[in-house]
């Protein structure tokens, strides 16, 4: 036993008094802080003192007694081992438990999910609220020439490539936009590998700008390959894709209203697929594996239209006069 321990020995034993003392705070550090389970996620920092810890432990209702946990810890020779990171700690648990957690358990990893659909700008402000990375580091990131290049992108954003997953993530290690964004990007080239097989990164790219028009448009998962074969179909024949979600795209992160007919007018909007023909220069979200297959896998019909029934599906038609009898009835009937 070290010096500091000796003293701190000898300081709790005249405090509580040699006999009675002493097993009264054996029962403080060895008793359950709280007859109901209560769990928290605790964030220790880097180079954060042990007392500063335990007063935290105290201030989140963890334990009961901040100055008894700090001489605890350091009589037990564990309050250097404390480690950065999240961990999971509950208000049932003892003093010396949480002291063996924090000392010797696992960092709590924390449950990340991007879900499709989801524009880069979704993702940045689900990262920003989880404070795992700024939204202009992360805007910077998906947008850094070099970094995309080095990560097989050759694009201008990293857009469409942010993959839909839930991911597990070392809030110690996996923290900033550039960390983050590798993560992604290397579990798009990863997961669904297997559907393109040894197609060029142009077919790559391609097939991902479909598959995210399809992802904003199928709300209904048996529509994914029908509204596929639509949009085959149009770029088939060479007509616009006319795809709603293209132009909110173009308009921004900060879009919240109703189309007008100004909107599908604009052509200075790039987005704008009733004015630009083919795709639109990037993906306008990130897409799932469904959308990717049904993008690679369009059914085959004569569709050339579709609309919302307001249900979450759509009527498909053959014609133009068919298509708009059916926006007449989908549309402007219940307006």
């Amino acid at each position: 036993m070290n010096a500091k321990r000796i003293l701190l020995c000898f300081f709790l034993l005249i405090v509580l008094g040699a006999g009675a003392g002493a097993g009264y705070f054996y029962h403080l550090v060895h008793s359950p802080q709280s007859r109901d389970s209560r769990q928290e996620i605790v964030r220790i920092k880097p180079g954060q003192s042990f007392k500063s810890i335990a007063h935290q432990l105290e201030s989140m209702g963890l334990i009961d007694n901040a100055t008894v946990m700090y001489y605890w810890g350091w009589l037990q020779g564990k309050a250097t081992k404390v480690q950065a990171g999240h961990f999971q700690g509950d208000a049932q648990w003892s003093m010396q438990r949480m002291l063996e957690h924090l000392s010797t358990g696992r960092e709590k990893l924390l449950r990340l999910q991007v879900p499709e659909g989801a524009a880069w700008w979704d993702v940045a402000r689900i990262l920003e609220r989880r404070e795992l990375a700024s939204f202009e580091d992360f805007e910077e990131v998906i947008k850094d020439e070099k970094f995309l290049e080095d990560m097989g992108i050759h694009a201008s954003t990293a857009e469409g490539f942010l993959y839909p997953e839930t991911y597990y993530i070392s809030p110690s290690r996996d923290v900033g936009a550039e960390k983050l964004v590798r993560i992604m990007i290397n579990q798009f080239w990863k997961s669904p590998s297997d559907l393109w097989g040894e197609m060029s990164f142009d077919q790559i790219y391609d097939m991902v700008n479909k598959a995210s028009l399809i992802e904003k448009e199928a709300a209904a998962p048996a529509e994914r390959r029908r509204i596929s074969g639509v949009f085959h179909n149009r770029l088939k024949s060479n007509m616009l894709l006319q795809c709603d979600p293209t132009i909110i795209y173009g308009l921004g992160e900060e879009f919240e209203g109703r189309l007008r007919r100004r909107h599908l007018e604009d052509r200075d909007n790039e987005y704008n697929t009733y004015q630009h023909r083919g795709f639109p220069p990037t993906p306008i979200c990130s897409p799932g594996r469904a959308s990717l297959k049904a993008a690679l896998d369009p059914e085959e019909h004569g569709y050339y239209y579709f609309v919302s029934r307001n249900d979450g599906t759509h009527h498909f038609s053959k014609t133009l006069q068919e298509h708009n009898r059916a926006v007449y009835r989908y549309q402007i009937m219940v307006r």
